[in-house]
């Protein structure tokens, strides 16, 4: 189960109440400015301009807890620094590879940890991953035109974005070999069927193979026992369908990918 959501604030040119003196406060109207918003020292001003959002970093937990519960009753989620059980929301530590943005975070537990899970991303991915974000949105429609079903456009962008494919996210020069992708000679992928037995009920258990399928898969069918925990590492947007324990399934109940999860300790494919 999640403990909070993750969301992508749009902020450019709307206003942001900081409040607070020193470093603190200076690193948060550093962070709200790059994302493009009006910043507010003054907490009657902001609120006034209709902010809904507030960074609060005074010295002492005391004045924190004061302003914080102010705007709280006036309707403001708030961030009060190093204080998370005062806060509405936490900041996350951000890879940019704008338009590409990477969040991690830990609901305030440990900033040094979201801090370290960053720079090691930062390691992995590409600079050139927003030239390839751009590039795929620019060639949207060519790809829609060459590949009208939702179901066949997604598993093509799978394949092309996955380790060794056309488009993978990892190469820097992938973005150069959008618009001919896109443009090409696509076959819509085979509707497949893969079985899997979940050997228990911790998701940290699933082979890499298993966590990888789980993620891309356009639905599962799964016995009883399957624990919440394993379904929800597929996508949120995969069908679910039921299926009691051992029922036979021999093909795809629809198009693109599904998995048939069961417990036990072999898996196999089939088309």
């Amino acid at each position: 189960m999640l403990d909070s959501l993750p969301l992508f604030h749009r902020l450019a040119q709307r206003p942001v109440i900081v409040l607070g003196a020193g470093e603190a406060a200076q690193a948060k109207r550093r962070l709200v400015e790059r994302a493009g918003a009006v910043v507010f020292t003054d907490m009657a001003q902001g609120l006034a301009a209709g902010a809904r959002l507030a960074f609060i970093a005074h010295e002492t937990r005391a004045a924190c807890a004061a302003e914080a519960a102010r705007l709280t009753a006036a309707g403001v989620l708030v961030n009060v620094v190093d204080q998370p059980d005062l806060c509405d929301f936490t900041v996350p530590s951000l890879l940019d590879r704008a338009p590409v943005l990477v969040a991690v975070g830990t609901g305030g537990a440990s900033a040094g940890l979201a801090k370290a899970l960053r720079l090691r991303l930062e390691m992995l991915l590409p600079q050139g991953l927003g030239d390839l974000a751009r590039a795929l949105g620019a060639a949207r429609g060519a790809l829609k035109a060459r590949l009208p079903d939702n179901t066949a456009r997604r598993q093509a962008l799978d394949a092309a974005l996955g380790p060794g494919g056309a488009l993978d996210l990892l190469d820097g020069a992938a973005a150069a070999r959008v618009a001919g992708w896109a443009a090409g000679d696509l076959a819509a992928p085979e509707a497949l069927l893969v079985e899997l037995h979940i050997p228990s009920a911790d998701p940290e258990e699933l082979t890499l193979r298993q966590a990888r399928l789980l993620g891309s898969a356009d639905g599962i069918a799964h016995e009883p026992g399957v624990a919440p925990a394993i379904l929800h590492r597929a996508r949120a947007d995969a069908a679910r369908r039921p299926i009691a324990a051992g029922e036979a399934v021999h093909q795809a109940p629809g198009a693109g990918l599904w998995l048939v999860l069961r417990s036990g300790v072999t898996s196999s494919t089939s088309c």
